[in-house]
C-alpha cells in the first residue's frame, strides 16, 4: 500500500515513522511551511519534515491547499500541488495534525484517513487533548476516522479509549496518544489491505468542539475555582504555559496541586512561600499550592528553588 502523509509537529511525527519502520511505501509527504521559532526567530523545519528527510521521502509545504483561494501565491502553490497528488502512484492519503484543510478537490482524489486526539465525537476540532485536560474529561483517546468536508464529521474505523490522570498535562497526554495513534493508524491500514476495516457513522450527541488555544486564555484569574486553575495549568503546559502576575512581573507557571481547604484571604493573596509549606495561593473555594514556576528569562524551577531568587511572601498575584 503507498500512503501519502500529511502532518506537521511531532504527533504526526510519531506516526510517520510508524508507517515508515511498518514497510508503507510514502512517496510523498505534506507538512506546513518552516515557520519562525525560538529567540533568533531563524526558520525551522517541522518535526514530520525532519524525519522525511532524514528517510530520503520527498517534502512538499503548499501555504494551502485550495486552488480557489483569492492570494495568487496561495492559490498557485494550491495549483501545483493539486497537480503534484494526481501525478502521484498512491492509495491513501493520511493525515495526522497537517493544520490546513483538505478541501473537496483532496478528498475526492483517494480515500483520506485521519488521526484524531479525541473520542469523538467529543472534541472535534483543533486542540482537542488541551481540551479534554481543560475540561476535567476522566477519558479520551483516538478516533481513526475517514475525512470528509465537515469538521471531523467523518465516519469512524477505530477507537481506542485512555483514562486521564489527575497529574497529566498536555505534555504527558500528547504522548501517550501519539504513541498510540502510531500503532492505530499501522493497524487501520493492515486491515484496509486485508478487506476487514469498517466505518461507523459518529452518533449524533455528545459533540462539542477543541477551539484552538489562544494565549490569552492562559492568564490565571484567582477568583475562579481551585479544580478550574489547576485544570488550566495541566491543560496549558507545554503550552502557552498558564501565568499570573505578582508585582509588576509575569510569572510562568507549570504545576499545582488543589488543596481543597477554602480561605477568607483575598484571591491571589499568597497565604506561604517558604520551604516548608511551598508556595500556598488563595482562590475562590480552595486553594493552590503552586509546585514548578517560571520568571521571565529563567528556568522552570520547582517551588523551593524558584523562592531563592525570587520571595513571594506577603505578595498577591494579580
Amino acid at each position: 500500500m503507498k500512503v501519502i502523509f500529511a502532518g506537521t509537529p511531532e504527533f504526526a511525527a510519531v506516526a510517520l515513522e510508524a508507517l515508515h519502520q511498518a514497510g508503507f511505501a510514502i512517496p510523498l509527504v505534506l507538512t506546513q511551511p518552516d515557520r519562525p521559532a525560538g529567540r533568533g526567530l531563524q526558520l525551522h523545519a517541522s518535526a514530520v519534515k525532519q524525519y522525511a528527510l532524514a528517510h530520503g521521502i520527498e517534502v512538499l509545504q503548499p501555504l494551502s491547499l485550495r486552488t480557489d483561494s483569492k492570494d495568487p501565491e496561495r492559490a498557485a502553490q494550491a495549483q501545483a500541488a493539486h497537480a503534484r497528488l494526481l501525478a502521484t502512484d498512491y492509495d491513501v492519503m493520511v493525515v495526522a495534525a497537517y493544520g490546513l484543510l483538505l478541501p473537496r478537490s483532496t478528498l475526492a482524489i483517494k480515500p483520506c484517513i485521519n488521526i484524531h486526539g479525541s473520542l469523538l465525537p467529543r472534541w472535534r476540532g483543533a486542540a482537542p487533548i488541551h481540551r479534554a485536560i481543560e475540561a476535567g474529561d476522566l477519558e479520551t483517546g483516538v478516533t481513526i476516522m475517514e475525512m470528509e468536508e465537515g469538521l471531523d464529521t467523518g465516519p469512524m474505523l477505530l477507537a481506542e479509549r485512555v483514562a486521564i490522570g489527575a497529574r497529566d498535562t498536555t505534555a504527558t497526554l500528547h504522548d501517550r496518544l501519539a504513541r498510540l495513534g502510531a500503532a492505530m493508524i499501522v493497524q487501520a491500514l493492515t486491515l484496509r489491505a486485508e478487506g476487514k476495516l469498517a466505518a461507523a457513522p459518529q452518533p449524533e450527541a455528545g459533540v462539542s468542539y477543541a477551539a484552538k488555544i489562544s494565549k490569552d486564555e492562559a492568564a490565571l484569574d484567582f477568583t475562579r475555582p481551585a479544580p478550574e486553575l489547576g485544570r488550566k495549568i495541566r491543560a496549558f503546559n507545554p503550552f502557552p504555559g498558564a501565568h499570573a502576575e505578582v508585582n509588576g512581573v509575569v510569572i510562568k507557571i507549570w504545576g499545582a496541586d488543589v488543596i481543597d481547604a477554602g480561605s477568607d484571604a483575598l484571591a491571589g493573596q499568597v497565604l506561604a512561600a517558604d520551604a516548608q509549606h511551598g508556595i500556598v495561593v488563595a482562590c475562590k473555594g480552595g486553594t493552590l499550592r503552586l509546585t514548578e514556576l517560571q520568571k521571565p528569562g529563567g528556568k522552570r524551577l520547582p517551588a523551593a528553588e524558584f523562592l531563592k531568587g525570587f520571595p513571594l511572601a506577603g505578595l498577591s498575584f494579580d
